[in-house]
């Protein structure tokens, strides 16, 4: 098989699964710096492949003019306007499908979400950790030809920061933590009671930067950051490509099983994780994360986790159970890991 120069990747959502595929993609570029990437996606995602200068991002337009299957198929036309000579899949649901049954692309592959052995995880007839998220979008490029390496990868430098993100940073020398307390589903998510705690201790001592969208995330993320001096919240004040340069200077994330873990794996931070109904063994642990880095539920007590792959369904009584993960095992764990980064970057 001749393999192809010029590739399109389709995955449109959701905005975790995107960001995940952008270390994959940067690998890419770098191994094989030759061949040019097409990445069809929501408008929205279109910063997360800024200074990859081999990769191209366009956008359909899903609620209008390329809704449905009459609008999947105009959109095949216009896509073939480009002269692919290679597709990859990494989306693989029925809409993504459709548009590759109308394109005339070859060859293609697509990405092999686990399915079965996902289900086996939630089910409880195998508990032990899957292939992970990117490792699967590795192996579709592999079924191009092309053995992407994730081993010690590189990942872009601090942007610097422009004047306005200095003077809202506050100027500090002190470490930036980022705290993403929301998640989809109210099962992943950490109690914002409990997260108050985690927040006040921390910036005792640190600059703590909040992170979310939406009009009730906002307001809600407002209200805590005025209760603290050192508590800087970022949702609804910056655009998206202003929170990617604050979230490339930070020192750490904390983030629960949610996209903007990923955002900060994306261009190398630390990122601790908060994993409550769901588990990392599902392979959704953030790039190049270890699995010490996870904070999950005593399998013992919880002994149903993970309910669910995405976290969406789970018993009534594993609503709070991310609760019993106590502030002081969080902020312990945020220690020692600040620790380790000053211990490695002195040596």
């Amino acid at each position: 098989m001749t393999k192809p120069k010029n590739i399109l990747i389709i995955r449109l959502s959701a905005m975790g699964d995107v960001a995940m595929t952008v270390p994959v993609i940067r690998a890419f570029c770098h191994q094989f710096p030759e061949v040019k990437i097409t990445v069809l996606t929501k408008e929205f995602f279109t910063p997360f492949f800024r200074g990859l200068h081999n990769v191209t991002v366009i956008h359909p337009d899903l609620s209008d003019k390329h809704k449905g299957v009459l609008g999947l198929f105009r959109l095949s036309r216009e896509l073939n306007q480009w002269n692919f000579d290679g597709l990859l899949d990494l989306h693989n649901v029925l809409r993504s499908r459709i548009l590759k049954t109308f394109l005339s692309i070859n060859p293609s592959a697509q990405i092999n979400k686990g399915r079965k052995e996902k289900r086996a995880l939630v089910f409880g007839s195998s508990f032990h950790q899957l292939k992970t998220t990117h490792q699967r979008y590795a192996d579709a490029f592999k079924e191009l030809g092309y053995d992407v390496n994730l081993i010690n990868p590189e990942f872009p430098r601090p942007v610097k920061l422009n004047t306005k993100l200095k003077v809202f940073l506050k100027g500090t020398k002190n470490k930036r933590i980022g705290i993403a307390p929301f998640a989809a589903h109210k099962g992943k998510m950490y109690p914002l009671t409990l997260m108050n705690q985690v927040i006040q201790s921390l910036s005792k001592k640190h600059l703590v930067v909040l992170f979310g969208g939406g009009l009730k995330e906002v307001n809600q993320l407002k209200k805590i950051a005025s209760n603290y001096k050192n508590v800087i919240n970022t949702a609804g004040r910056l655009t998206l490509d202003e929170e990617l340069d604050v979230i490339s200077n930070l020192d750490l994330m904390l983030s629960m099983d949610s996209g903007n873990g990923h955002l900060a794996a994306m261009l190398g931070i630390d990122v601790i994780t908060i994993w409550g109904v769901t588990h990392p063994y599902a392979g959704f642990l953030p790039f190049n994360q270890s699995i010490t880095s996870a904070l999950t539920l005593d399998k013992s007590r919880h002994p149903k986790v993970p309910t669910s792959v995405y976290g969406n369904k789970y018993p009534k009584e594993y609503e709070q159970a991310i609760g019993t993960i106590s502030p002081e095992t969080i902020i312990s764990k945020i220690k020692e890991r600040l620790d380790e980064n000053v211990l490695h970057t002195s040596s």
